[in-house]
């Protein structure tokens, strides 16, 4: 029997949590903010891939090839050698999103964080699928995702993904105003 519900991906980028030494909490709050915001029942697919442009490539290229019209990437995009993040987003983008980034910078930085524009953030569309890369601090999840996810269904929408649904008690998604 095959599921149809649209699927979300989720990729927590970490060296130590791939090899099992740390508890990965940022994939877990990720989903647990989208299960808020969605109206629209939606498979989530959660991996762990350790830092390196070639194991995010390789992980964003799998999710994207399980069906997933999201993927939301935790962790890889600071300034530490390590951090590669935002140069495999370019190897498997098809067009980059740079605003996604500004707003989360700027959210982070209204919300207090000085070290917000050490991150680079960024988001990207993958073929029918929207890319975005998150914090790796749980408690900035939250904030990133409440400055952009408002525009993430409807992009969704342009770039043929399926149908999401926000639920109005928790965000308000845009959708421009039919005539």
């Amino acid at each position: 029997m095959t599921d149809e519900r649209p699927t979300i991906g989720i990729l927590t980028i970490s060296d130590r949590a791939s090899r099992g030494e740390y508890e990965d909490l940022s994939g877990p709050a990720i989903e647990e903010v989208l299960r808020q915001y969605l109206a629209t029942d939606c498979r989530f697919v959660r991996e762990i891939v350790s830092d390196g442009v070639t194991e995010v490539e390789v992980g964003l290229r799998d999710l994207e090839a399980r069906g997933a019209c999201l993927i939301c990437t935790t962790g890889g995009t600071g300034p530490s050698a390590r951090d590669l993040t935002p140069e495999a987003i370019e190897r498997v983008a098809t067009k980059l999103m740079p605003g996604f980034g500004e707003a989360m910078r700027a959210a982070s930085l209204a919300s207090g964080v000085p070290t917000a524009i050490l991150s680079r953030q960024t988001a990207a569309i993958m073929h029918h699928c929207l890319v975005i890369t998150l914090p790796g601090k749980p408690a900035a999840i939250r904030v990133c995702l409440d400055a952009v996810f408002p525009a993430v269904p409807y992009c969704i929408d342009l770039i043929g993904g399926p149908y999401l649904e926000g639920d109005p008690k928790v965000v308000e998604v845009f959708r421009p105003k039919k005539k």
